[in-house]
């Protein structure tokens, strides 16, 4: 039986990615589209519109061509996707890190914002990003470029390892909770209302962190969750009694 072929977006995908060759000359029926403008255009009708409605179709009008064109360069709509999300990875502005942050816990918490502005910016690619591991071409750089931060700032490999593991999964995590596709809008005044109506006996330590609970912004959350992780990667770096 012939090999399944490794689904788009993965490691095995990637791997397999011949370099792009341009054509050998003039061709029959409409020219050539460049392979980036097909991605920055389907990344703006996803944004439009959201992955499940995104067609190869409705990608060949906007580009007034046909949907033939776009098989020259991609075998398919996940294809496409998989280049899409690759292509919002590298909207974060990672470039000089170590050299613009003082340690590694700036570093550490320049790149999660920096990936948490990206990702609000396309918030319905997040589902087709978290089916996969992104080890596209501009996801790759990100992370040589964290990496490489974080050991010239002195945190050991494995530690670094880790570190940009729980970060950047606690970026796409709050990410996808708080704005992705599907997100119910900010109902906090209709939530604490409905808290301070719970039985007291019942439900008391709810009552008493009620406000909070409700009043605290998305990015107040992001924050002070992003502040925790890092302290306690700093106190895995630095144990207490063996501090500097």
């Amino acid at each position: 039986m012939p090999a399944t072929p490794p689904p788009p977006g993965s490691p095995a995908w990637w791997a397999a990615r011949p370099a792009p060759v341009p054509p050998a000359g003039p061709r029959r029926g409409r020219p050539a589209l460049d392979p980036a403008r097909i991605v920055d255009t389907a990344l703006r009708l996803v944004d439009e519109h959201g992955v499940q409605a995104f067609s190869l179709r409705m990608l060949a009008e906007e580009l007034n061509s046909g949907t033939a064109t776009l098989y020259r360069h991609f075998d398919g709509k996940d294809e496409i996707l998989a280049h899409v999300v690759d292509r919002v990875l590298g909207e974060a502005d990672l470039d000089g890190l170590a050299e613009d942050t003082a340690d590694w816990r700036e570093a550490l918490t320049v790149t999660a914002h920096r990936f948490h502005d990206a990702l609000r910016r396309h918030p319905h690619t997040l589902p087709p990003l978290i089916a996969h591991v992104p080890v596209g071409p501009h996801g790759l750089a990100q992370r040589e470029r964290v990496l490489a931060a974080l050991l010239a700032h002195g945190l050991p490999a494995e530690l670094a390892a880790r570190a940009f593991t729980a970060v950047t999964h606690y970026v796409i995590g709050f990410t996808a909770q708080q704005h992705g596709p599907g997100t119910a809008p900010d109902d906090g005044a209709d939530l604490a209302a409905f808290y301070r109506g719970l039985d007291p006996a019942s439900y008391p330590a709810l009552l008493r962190t009620a406000e909070t609970l409700t009043a605290v912004s998305p990015d107040e959350e992001f924050e002070f969750g992003l502040t925790l992780l890092v302290l306690g990667l700093d106190r895995l770096h630095h144990p207490p009694g063996n501090r500097p």
